[in-house]
């Protein structure tokens, strides 16, 4: 019995969902390291335009993305009621900006649908899947393509 409850709950994953730009998103919380409040970034010359600098977060200097920029649905200004979630990706570890950590979810395995063909550029390669919660769709972030300087296209 103990078995097929082990196996349920490996087909099931929980993940933390936020606000970007009025749209939902999502990234699995295993990523996730911690969240904070919004705190100005210093900025990094000649980074990627979506990259709103870097901030110093206990003696480790890491980047911050703009989700928003990156995702293409514009540009964040940053206000205290934004807040920062601290992800790894990779190795790496950086802080993504967003405008609000909304729940944490546990969502089977096979509710995540493949992104629709429909989609292009940034959101294309960026969001991973899409899950149906409720009466909303929240798309799945990709994290290991965020960092990559062409968003993870083939040349």
């Amino acid at each position: 019995m103990a078995e097929a409850a082990e196996q349920t709950d490996d087909r099931r994953r929980e993940i933390v969902s936020f606000r970007v730009a009025q749209q939902d998103f999502c990234i699995d919380i295993g990523s996730v390291r911690e969240i904070r409040g919004w705190t100005p970034t210093t900025i990094l010359p000649h980074a990627p335009p979506y990259i709103t600098g870097v901030m110093n977060l206990r003696g480790a200097v890491l980047p911050v993305v703009d989700l928003s920029a990156r995702l293409g649905l514009g540009v964040t200004e940053p206000s205290p009621r934004h807040v920062i979630i601290i992800a790894m990706i990779d190795t790496h570890t950086v802080g993504l900006l967003v405008d609000a950590v909304s729940d944490i979810l546990t969502v089977a395995a096979d509710e995540i649908r493949p992104t629709p063909d429909v989609a292009a550029g940034p959101a294309k390669v960026l969001v991973e899947g899409v899950i149906a919660v409720d009466d909303k769709l929240i798309r799945l972030i990709d994290l290991n393509r965020v960092l990559a300087a062409n968003g993870g296209e083939e040349p």
